[in-house]
């Protein structure tokens, strides 16, 4: 089928489909006339229904969340995946009583959970959650897999000095404190 009907079956721009043939993620070919036929079966071997899982730390990044979604709504459909679930949560990556996340977890309707990176699905443990996952025949799928280690590890740091300021000084206290030290931290690297 050609890019641009394959474009409006998605529900996608053709400028989206023709940017995601570029970089591979839609399996094709181009015709000497430019016309570009899109394999109109495409899927992941050994299961392709996957859970979008979204995240965002506060409701001031309510809109990220909305673009965060799509971005990986476009991502699963450029893949072949069966979007079975879109789940948009907000809560703090090191909170780990996400009413949300625990709720996939316990589903079995999917075979890939779908993240733009991985500390929108948690900031500590990911490799045991990898593991688990992977015992129950299912994994996580890292759109976006970040190289830059200090700022990760940067980021990491703070959430952690939030998660303890706001348990014992309160939300806003610990705000404030963990801003400060964020402002601290990042002057001095």
């Amino acid at each position: 089928m050609k890019l641009s009907d394959y474009a409006k079956k998605l529900g996608i721009s053709y400028k989206t489909a023709w940017r995601l043939f570029k970089e591979g993620k839609i399996k094709g070919f181009q015709l000497p006339t430019g016309t570009i036929i899109v394999e109109e079966k495409q899927e992941y071997e050994g299961g392709n229904r996957c859970i979008i899982y979204a995240r965002v730390s506060n409701n001031a990044s309510k809109d990220n969340l909305e673009r965060q979604a799509q971005r990986l709504k476009e991502y699963a459909i450029a893949r072949g995946y069966k979007i079975v679930d879109i789940v948009k949560e907000v809560g703090s990556g090191v909170n780990d009583r996400r009413a949300k996340l625990s709720k996939i977890f316990e589903r079995d309707d999917y075979d890939i959970l779908l993240v733009e990176r991985k500390d929108r699905l948690t900031r500590f443990g990911f490799n045991y959650i990898e593991k688990l996952l992977s015992k129950q025949g299912k994994r996580i799928e890292v759109v976006n897999n970040s190289m830059d280690d200090k700022q990760d590890l940067l980021q990491d740091f703070i959430s952690i000095i939030y998660s303890f300021s706001a348990k014992i000084y309160g939300v806003r206290r610990g705000r404030e404190k963990a801003k400060r030290l964020k402002e601290e931290l990042v002057k001095d690297a």
